[in-house]
């Protein structure tokens, strides 16, 4: 059996890889099992999830005031520690949410397509589960709800690891976890946590665990993104940055794009659908670039601008070439002019992250232009950029957002975490 030192968290280093092989052996076959789950029986487990992280209330929130604490004696930002720290609301707002992903439609069995062939065939697309998926994930311990329950709905197996920061605390909410599946006769091994800190666990996990995995999910920021998307050995569903635009062009109406504007760069300044750049439309700027820059100034939000952008208020700063590439997270904004429709795609493509892009306007055909030109997992059409939510989207609940172009793109949800196998109904047929 391998050692582990319950105290520090880690795991001798000649057991730790074949400690992570076992899980990823029994995930393996918990995901077997998940698969044939019923859809009633997925939902009770959920609903069991969700009373036993209700009835070991305290214990979670004992564990984690340990890794507050820590977090405190480490010196962590308040930032950090925010993210971290539960209380009664916060934990029965992870119970809640595990029930409501239980109420969600089973995306699993669903018929996709389905078509005969001239030679009477009968083919049809089924959904069924992805298997495996590793989420790897820092300092949110809600994420441990959250992402188990998704992977259950959509009938597959979890192996989560976070972070050390919310090491206790994830630890708590996955045992909670584990007792619901059991008690509904569901393999408890269908959602286990990486016990220990050690960072070599992550190696392993993106090296696929032999098999064991799937597909990896990283739930943390930008250094965490960049190693799983560079190392890792199987699929990946993540966004390195969200680098979001808003382009207000010509027929827009100006206190719609006031509005959305502050809405998408300002309603929460710190989540991946926040606005980072404002473009405007030269043909629009005599009328719509003032106001809309002098209402980001006076809401509390710093402007860095290009000459024309200057030119409007004092307190705006000079934007430098990196400036239009960079994620603030913060209540800072880059702004410049573009020579229309064309000058902005270019400067999208050019500097986004294809994560969330918003046009302002009433031109339809203009609108039509940028939804199909910008080539983002979400483009928008007189709406906010913080719409990029699963929950927004009708999804009940997301386990992240993906900027790739394979399988998942944009919120992923329970219909995402599943793939497809072809059912194919014959009379006798064989082929000539």
């Amino acid at each position: 059996m391998p050692v582990l030192n319950l105290k520090s968290g880690f795991a001798e280093a000649d057991d730790l890889a074949e400690q992570m092989r076992g899980i990823g052996r029994r995930a393996r076959a918990a995901a077997r099992k998940m698969a044939l789950a019923s859809a009633q029986t997925k939902d009770v487990a959920l609903r069991a999830i969700a009373d036993r992280i209700r009835a070991n209330a305290a214990h979670i929130l004992r564990e984690n005031a340990r890794d507050v604490a820590a977090a405190r004696s480490a010196g962590q930002t308040q930032a950090l520690i925010d993210r971290l720290t539960l209380d009664d609301k916060r934990l029965a707002g992870i119970a809640d949410a595990v029930e409501k992903i239980g109420a969600l439609s089973d995306p699993v069995g669903r018929q996709i397509a389905a078509f005969e062939r001239p030679n009477g065939l009968l083919i049809e697309r089924i959904a069924v589960p992805l298997g495996v998926i590793g989420v790897i994930f820092e300092s949110r311990p809600n994420v441990t709800a959250d992402a188990g329950a998704l992977c259950l709905k959509a009938g597959n197996a979890a192996i989560l690891r976070a972070g050390s920061d919310s090491f206790r605390s994830a630890q708590a909410i996955a045992e909670a976890m584990s007792e619901g599946l059991s008690a509904s006769g569901l393999p408890a091994d269908a959602i286990q946590i990486v016990p220990t800190r050690d960072r070599a666990a992550v190696g392993l996990m993106l090296a696929g665990l032999d098999g064991g995995i799937d597909v990896i999910v990283p739930r943390g920021g930008r250094s965490l993104v960049e190693r799983v998307q560079a190392e890792a050995k199987v699929p990946v569903f993540a966004h390195l940055d969200g680098i979001c635009h808003v382009y207000v062009a010509k027929g827009a109406d100006l206190d719609m794009a006031r509005t959305l504007l502050l809405n998408s760069k300002l309603r929460r300044t710190g989540i991946c659908g926040a606005a980072e750049t404002l473009l405007v439309d030269r043909a629009c700027a005599s009328t719509h670039l003032a106001p809309l820059v002098t209402a980001l100034l006076d809401a509390g939000c710093a402007v860095r601008g290009d000459a024309d952008v200057l030119a409007v208020d004092p307190r705006v700063t000079p934007a430098s070439e990196q400036d239009w590439r960079t994620e603030y997270l913060d209540a800072i904004i880059s702004a410049r002019v573009v020579d229309g429709l064309d000058a902005a795609i270019e400067h999208i493509e050019t500097n986004g992250s294809h994560h969330t892009d918003a046009i302002v306007t009433g031109d339809a055909e203009e609108a039509a232009r940028f939804l199909a030109e910008v080539d983002s997992a979400i483009v928008t059409h007189n709406a906010s950029t913080q719409f990029a939510d699963g929950g927004e989207f009708g999804f009940g609940a997301e386990i992240g957002i993906a900027t790739g172009r394979m399988h998942a793109r944009g919120p992923v949800g329970v219909e995402q975490l599943t793939t497809f196998k072809y059912r194919v109904h014959g009379s006798g047929q064989t082929r000539p």
